[in-house]
């Protein structure tokens, strides 16, 4: 799991997908029957995303922790909150993670907007309840 998928854990989103069932072992050989033509079996519905209040709970987390965390605008704090590695080395993995274009992984400032924005739109897209003023 990479550092975006140690993002959507902290926040309770994203849980580990069900691991298929196993194949039976084909019996022994039996007289070859007439063939009938069968319709495939439809493909399962897919599982609808719980939304998760992400804000409620960075807001919490934030009013818990000693450090003035400004999470809304800081993918430092963001991360700092959510007690993931915030190092320089760290945040260029998750840039390169999130295919942050090279231009911007040549400034740091840039690179961080970057995330920031990049992280908290994945985050939504991915059932976080992230308002649209955070996403702008």
């Amino acid at each position: 799991m990479g550092m975006f998928g140690d993002i959507m854990a902290k926040l309770g989103l994203g849980g580990e997908a069900e691991p298929a069932p196993p194949t039976p072992a084909p019996g022994p050989a039996a007289p070859e029957a007439p063939r009938i033509h069968v319709a495939p079996p439809l493909p399962p519905r897919p599982a609808e995303v719980p939304v998760v209040d992400v804000v409620a709970q960075l807001e919490q987390s934030a009013a818990a922790n000693p450090q003035q965390l400004n999470w809304e605008t800081s993918i430092v704090d963001l991360l700092k909150l959510l007690e993931i590695d915030s190092s320089y080395s760290a945040r260029k993995e998750l840039a390169r993670e999130l295919d942050c274009p090279e231009e911007l992984m040549a400034d740091s400032a840039q690179m961080n907007m970057w995330l920031h924005k990049t992280v908290l739109a994945r985050v939504a897209a991915n059932g976080g309840n992230v308002p649209a003023s955070l996403l702008d």
